[in-house]
């Protein structure tokens, strides 16, 4: 059981899981200090690439494509320090050039919402709770470490940050009873055959083949449950999230553009764009998001070698 819980709680958690800084993205504003040990001299090091067109751009051409989204999605690789830094570079220059209406993370879970606005409120008052994980409920399984700069940082902010991920009894009762998707992007079969061999991929090929529509349910929902927020959110929104979460082919851009035809809702047009950090020894593909920004990689792990 408790291999399960493990298991449903980490589908895709590693999800993907410099070379070029020119003048001209040091003179906007300096860029953070690479942290992780791995891939410092590859080629590609710090490369920012517009996968629409192959090109690479600028920091700062980066930053007008990106102020103009009401919806921006950020891919992540949960323990790449970089990552999180870079986040929190982009947001504070995102807040000099907008009005910012939320952030929303997939680190937090629903039930926590009334927990998270209410420290939110305190620190408000300058009332900062002195511990804050605790204070928030922050759940074990990420590490305050590398999340502690970007929420101390939002917490303090005019604008809301939002929880988008379901909790533990709901995922179970997803496992359990996995309840019938609804819309036509997210149900495609080349959506959930590329998905299912993700969550085969992520758990070593070790997956009993009996549990995997049910760990297919459980990614789904959570990425449902992400794009709920995510439009019900003041924009422009921002959802910080796994790299396979974000992705425009497998994840949450997908539920948005469902929820969008089953509730018709009159929202219009929502311009959404994705960028995904990844390491400089990985391949982003084009169609998977509209952004690529390379960054050293942490040390290697063999996650299947304790399984």
């Amino acid at each position: 059981m408790r291999w399960l819980l493990l298991a449903i709680f980490s589908v895709l958690a590693a999800c993907q899981s410099s070379g070029i800084e020119t003048l001209e993205v040091a003179a906007e504003q300096d860029l953070p200090e690479w942290q992780s040990p791995r891939e410092r001299d590859h080629p590609r090091l710090g490369e920012i690439v517009d996968l629409r067109t192959g090109a690479s751009v600028t920091a700062g051409q980066l930053l007008d494509e990106l102020a103009g989204a009401s919806l921006l999605l950020l891919g992540e690789k949960h323990d790449n320090p970089d990552h999180h830094a870079l986040q929190l570079w982009l947001l504070q220059a995102l807040e000099k050039r907008r009005v910012q209406g939320a952030l929303v993370m997939e680190m937090l879970t629903v039930d926590q919402q009334e927990t998270v606005t209410q420290v939110q409120v305190k620190v408000a008052k300058g009332a900062r709770p002195a511990d804050l994980p605790l204070a928030l409920n922050w759940h074990k399984g990420w590490d305050w470490s590398q999340y502690s700069g970007l929420v101390t940082h939002v917490l303090a902010q005019p604008y809301p940050l939002l929880a988008g991920n379901l909790n533990r009894d709901a995922l179970m009762a997803i496992y359990r009873q996995p309840p019938e998707l609804l819309g036509r992007e997210s149900t495609r079969a080349d959506v959930t055959e590329r998905l299912s061999a993700h969550i085969r991929e992520a758990h070593c090929n070790k997956l009993p083949e009996t549990q995997l529509p049910a760990m297919l349910a459980v990614q789904q929902q959570r990425d449902r449950s992400m794009a709920k927020v995510l439009l019900d959110a003041p924009k422009p929104a921002v959802l910080i999230a796994g790299a396979y979460h974000v992705r425009y082919d497998l994840g949450v851009p997908l539920h948005v553009r469902d929820l969008q035809g089953i509730d018709d809702v009159a929202t219009g047009n929502v311009e959404q764009r994705v960028l995904i950090f990844a390491e400089a020894d990985q391949d982003v593909l084009a169609g998977s998001a509209d952004f690529v920004w390379y960054t050293p990689a942490v040390a290697e792990q063999d996650y299947c070698a304790d399984l």
